[in-house]
């Protein structure tokens, strides 16, 4: 349950800048605030100072022990914890830390994803503290830990992880910005930050429930399984009364996440039944990544709290929808100035429009690369459903933008734009209600929501990282070609509406305002050229395109060789993905469904002769139907099961990595859907004391309605 109203808790387990003002000597403050803004190395005094500081901070919480949190290709985090310990002589310690230790630490770099940049006999890597990233304190139970937000290279330089790109990007973003500000006679902004607010959805289910699904266990979402005779129909989960135990869920989380500085303000249900959502405020892109990853850990550990097992995965259950987290992205400056903001009259905002035009080719030059950064296994299951946006990239702007756009395409000038309208509710006693410049479009996988672009695609499992990457890379490359044609224009302002022109009639069919679930869509989608990658293994070619390799190694993002690993962590990653699950369906199907059905086969078949027996004339018409239903459903499974299990030992004789991934797609995904057909059939006509496991029902329903 909350407990007070967070603000004397929040940020309480942060080393954060008002701690740092309070506990560093105001010399040595200065000079981390100056480092931290200006992006220089610390000196070995400096360090030793702040982490003097930090230890003794951390000590009085509680802390024993320190770690570098850092996030490698695996997609979650990862720490080593060191003990503040040092011996002195004679059985005795003393607790120490040094700047040493606070800057950077090793890490067994050959055992996390490298795509062949490290070899297993290639062990060493470091880990370097993100000092941008304020260090903060992990409670469990009585134990406590410091920890330090940190990037992971290789011993030869390579990012091993997803922080480094990221600040990579940040830097490309901010120096591009900068200059098309100054074109546009701003002298005073110092830095322009990509900011994110990540909404993430989430499924809770009853832990007990949950331990007794195996599928669930190996690969967190179910293998098997038909949907009760009530789903999402009715709509009445959407924004529904909170139940008590997942209200006290909620309240626990917000307290734990409050005091890591995480700033949740919003929390409901979700339009699936034992589906939920929450979203944070924005800020700086690096620290919302950080945020988002606490906020998975945390979900998962509180949720054991209260007896709760939460399901990341981005579709947990067919047959209702799964699980996103929705990538609000936009650019501030240092002070305080949104430069997606369109204004009250955003057709003279040139500078806005400027940015759109940008944003909008960027969008429409990359579509691949945007794309692949949602591409997860899961994903794959969720993306084109009528849930989720289509795998097509499109931009939705809204009548408003729509309207200005048009104008600037015709003529490269825009004389009027569209004004927000008041809606009469007809009833007296309530007031006009202020009707936005635009309506919104939860079918557009890429639109523009009032000062900001939603990218609707990541999913609910993943790092936003790799999203923001792509975003910030890519719009810094067309910030880049504009400041480097405006600045050698004599006529500033007509040459930038020719600009602006230009961009937007050569980038138009990127703009859609429709129904993106639509199968017109998909149609209208190929006449324009747009690519639909519709599988996580057809999108990750986009890596190491020539043009993504000049992209970013142009910017010092990613160097080709990283590149190339990253492509063979993904495929590797699919193939194994997919592999687990296969396994987990034979070994299910074998051990616990097919023992089930036979046991129910044979009680139709003892209860057959029963009957025949005591009254040979007496109907036995369900009984047969039944067995023969029963018995050709069995006999399916297990044809199914010895398919698959051919398929996953030829799956592992294929050496390549990206012929492996694409084996799995298409023959193994295959298989497993063969398999599951008749054992979700069978479900249907088994009875439930046979059947080995939670059904759907009793998952969905059971925690919602406490």
């Amino acid at each position: 349950m909350r407990a007070g109203n967070g603000i004397e808790n929040f940020s309480k387990n942060v080393f954060h800048d008002g701690v740092m003002r309070e506990r560093l000597p105001k010399n040595v403050y200065q000079k981390l605030k100056k480092s931290m803004q200006e992006g220089y190395a610390l000196s070995p005094d400096l360090a030793d100072a702040v982490a003097q500081g930090m230890k003794e901070w951390a000590i009085e919480q509680g802390a024993t022990h320190y770690t570098h949190w850092f996030q490698p290709l695996s997609g979650i985090t990862a720490e080593k914890h060191e003990a503040f310990l040092s011996p002195v002589g004679e059985g005795k310690v003393m607790l120490e830390f040094s700047g040493k230790e606070l800057v950077r630490s090793e890490a067994d770099a050959s055992s996390f994803p490298s795509g062949g940049l490290r070899a297993t006999f290639e062990a060493r890597g470091y880990t370097v503290w993100d000092c941008t990233s304020p260090a903060f304190l992990r409670k469990d139970g009585e134990t406590t830990t410091l920890c330090i937000p940190t990037a992971f290279c290789s011993y030869t330089g390579e990012a091993l992880d997803k922080k480094t790109p990221l600040l990579r990007s940040m830097e490309a973003i901010n120096r591009e910005a900068l200059r098309l500000l100054r074109l546009f006679g701003n002298q005073s902004s110092r830095s322009v930050k990509a900011t994110v607010g990540a909404e993430q959805e989430y499924f809770l289910v009853d832990r007990e429930k949950y331990l007794r699904r195996k599928d669930l266990v190996y690969t967190g979402r179910t293998l098997f399984g038909r949907m009760p005779a009530k789903g999402q129909e009715l709509d009445d989960h959407y924004y529904g009364v909170i139940r008590k135990r997942i209200a006290a869920f909620m309240g626990d989380m917000d307290q734990e996440l409050w005091a890591l500085g995480v700033p949740v303000k919003t929390e409901h249900n979700e339009v699936a039944p034992a589906q939920h959502e929450m979203a944070p405020m924005f800020e700086e892109a690096n620290l919302a990544v950080d945020h988002n990853q606490l906020v998975m850990e945390n979900l998962k550990k509180v949720a054991s709290r209260h007896g709760l097992e939460c399901l990341l995965h981005e579709k947990p259950f067919e047959g209702i929808n799964g699980s996103g987290k929705h990538n609000n992205w936009s650019l501030s400056t240092d002070d305080g100035i949104n430069l997606m903001n369109p204004g009250e009259t955003p057709h003279e905002n040139v500078q806005f429009l400027l940015v759109l035009a940008c944003v909008l080719a960027a969008v429409d030059n990359h579509a691949d690369l945007l794309r692949m950064s949602a591409a997860n296994v899961g994903n794959d299951h969720r993306l084109g459903a009528d849930e989720a946006p289509p795998a097509i990239i499109s931009c939705f702007l809204g009548s408003q933008l729509e309207e200005v756009v048009a104008q600037l395409i015709g003529t490269g000038y825009a004389t009027k734009s569209k004004k927000g309208e008041h809606i009469n509710t007809g009833v007296r006693s309530l007031p006009d209600v202020a009707r936005d410049d635009t309506d919104r479009n939860r079918t557009s996988p890429f639109a523009f929501t009032g000062n900001k672009f939603e990218f609707r695609m990541v999913g609910s499992s993943d790092s936003i990282a790799g999203a923001n990457i792509i975003l910030n890379t890519i719009t810094a490359e067309q910030f880049k070609l504009a400041a480097d044609f405006l600045e050698q224009q004599e006529d500033f302002e007509t040459a930038v509406h020719d600009y602006l022109k230009k961009l937007l009639r050569e980038h138009e069919r990127i703009i859609f305002n429709g129904n993106g679930y639509g199968k017109e869509w998909v149609e209208e989608a190929k006449r324009r050229g747009l690519p639909n990658h519709s599988s996580m293994v057809d999108a990750i070619s986009a890596l190491t395109t020539k043009k993504s390799i000049e992209l970013f190694s142009s910017f010092g993002i990613y160097t080709e060789t990283e590149l190339r690993s990253r492509e063979l962590v993904e495929y590797e990653h699919y193939s194994k993905v997919i592999s687990i699950e296969g396994r987990a369906m034979v070994n299910i199907s074998g051990k616990q469904i097919i023992p089930a059905a036979i046991r129910f086969v044979q009680n139709l078949a003892e209860s057959l002769n029963a009957v025949k027996a005591a009254s040979p004339k007496a109907s036995t018409y369900a009984q047969e139907k039944l067995l023969n239903r029963a018995s050709q459903y069995l006999e399916d499974m297990e044809k199914a099961r010895e398919k698959l299990l051919q398929h996953l030992e030829e799956a592992a004789e294929v050496l390549e990595e990206k012929e492996k991934a694409f084996f799995f797609h298409k023959v193994i995904t295959k298989d497993m859907a063969e398999l599951r057909e008749p054992a979700d059939l069978l479900e249907t006509i088994m009875d439930k004391s046979l059947w080995p496991f939670p059904s759907y029902g009793d998952l969905l329903y059971e925690v919602s309605e406490i």
